[in-house]
């Protein structure tokens, strides 16, 4: 059963990344990946991979990177619903709070639902239905001492596949520099530093997908739109997988032609751009794009809009609405509802 469990969850996997005939994957490697996974609307408009963009109002901005918890999500409550494909979706809740003699914190819980499998034993005689589920368990702590914001995240995860368990513990290292006289911002995130607890039955402890990030933001003076660009596996130059089986093209006298590496296409897979146009104080929209995620999901022969995301924030009274769309191929893509509520103003509290 577990091996066909496994199958299935691969497949829910493909479905998720909507790559069933992707050209490169080079996840797969690691275990709790969903950890990587962006949790908000925000962030994922913002092409899923972003360190320095300010988020003021936003305590899921932490699970990014732990130094964009701002003093100001102070009794800032937030909850996400992500739907990727078919009955794949994930819940995610943050609070944000002030310590006196400490700093700014926040707490949340993300939970992701890979929906429900139809089970069997190794005879192919069905044992019922059973469910796929990850959980984390997040607490974000950061301080700021003049330009400079440092912030950590420590997370307990879990995984429950049918009667099959892992856990991990996972630290995530922030820092960021706001700029005293311009809009220009610097963000840098270790993510992920951790190890896996209980492995699954008859695994080895496997690793937790490590990153490390670095990203600049700058608003222009005179003009309402902020650019932001993100480099992100830096612990790794080539990220960049060639199928060996995938057949290559064939020239004029009918040789085939393998694919090879090139030097652009290495260090573009690094970098993840993106565009906020802030129309006002309680409206702008976003714009991403992750070449990374394009190269991989991309089909050979159309692309479907891969690696590019869309969203917009609407601000209504003590209320933040977002929304954004990202797209992962010819096969569709992910919706993420994002909603901040400002539980101070709502109580009426100061």
């Amino acid at each position: 059963m577990l091996h066909r469990f496994r199958f299935c969850l691969l497949l829910t996997f493909g479905a998720l990344a909507a790559a069933p005939a992707a050209t490169a994957q080079i996840g797969g490697r690691r275990t709790m990946q969903f950890l990587d996974l962006p949790t908000n609307a925000r962030l994922a408009g913002l092409g899923g991979v972003n360190v320095s963009a300010p988020a003021p109002n936003d305590p899921q901005a932490a699970l990014a990177n732990p130094a964009l918890l701002d003093t100001a999500v102070a009794g800032k409550l937030a909850f996400s619903y992500v739907n990727f494909v078919r009955d794949v979706g994930q819940n995610s809740l943050q609070y944000g709070f002030r310590v006196k003699k400490f700093g700014t914190l926040s707490a949340g819980l993300t939970y992701l639902n890979y929906g429900t499998f139809e089970g069997f034993d190794d005879a192919g005689n069905t044992t019922g239905t059973f469910q796929a589920k990850d959980y984390a368990f997040s607490v974000t702590a950061a301080r700021t001492q003049g330009p400079f914001t440092l912030g950590a995240t420590v997370r307990l995860a879990a995984s429950n596949y049918a009667a099959n368990r892992s856990s991990a513990i996972a630290a995530d290292f922030g820092a960021r520099f706001q700029h005293p006289n311009q809009r220009l911002s610097v963000g840098l995130a270790v993510r992920t530093v951790g190890a896996q607890l209980r492995p699954f039955d008859g695994a080895e402890r496997e690793p937790l997908p490590f990153d490390v990030q670095l990203g600049l933001s700058y608003k222009p003076e005179h003009m309402p739109v902020r650019f932001s660009v993100t480099a992100h596996r830096l612990y790794q130059f080539d990220i960049v997988y060639l199928d060996p089986d995938a057949p290559g093209k064939l020239d004029e006298n009918n040789n085939e032609i393998k694919p090879t590496k090139k030097l652009a296409d290495k260090i573009a897979r690094h970098f993840v751009g993106s565009a906020e146009i802030l129309l006002s104080k309680n409206f702008n929209l976003r714009l991403g794009y992750n070449y990374l995620r394009r190269r991989e999901l991309r089909l050979e022969n159309v692309s479907g809009g891969a690696g590019f995301s869309f969203g917009a924030m609407v601000r209504v009274k003590a209320f933040q609405l977002e929304f954004t769309r990202t797209l992962y191929g010819p096969a569709g893509g992910g919706s993420y509802l994002t909603v901040v509520s400002d539980l101070h103003r709502v109580f009426g509290r100061k």
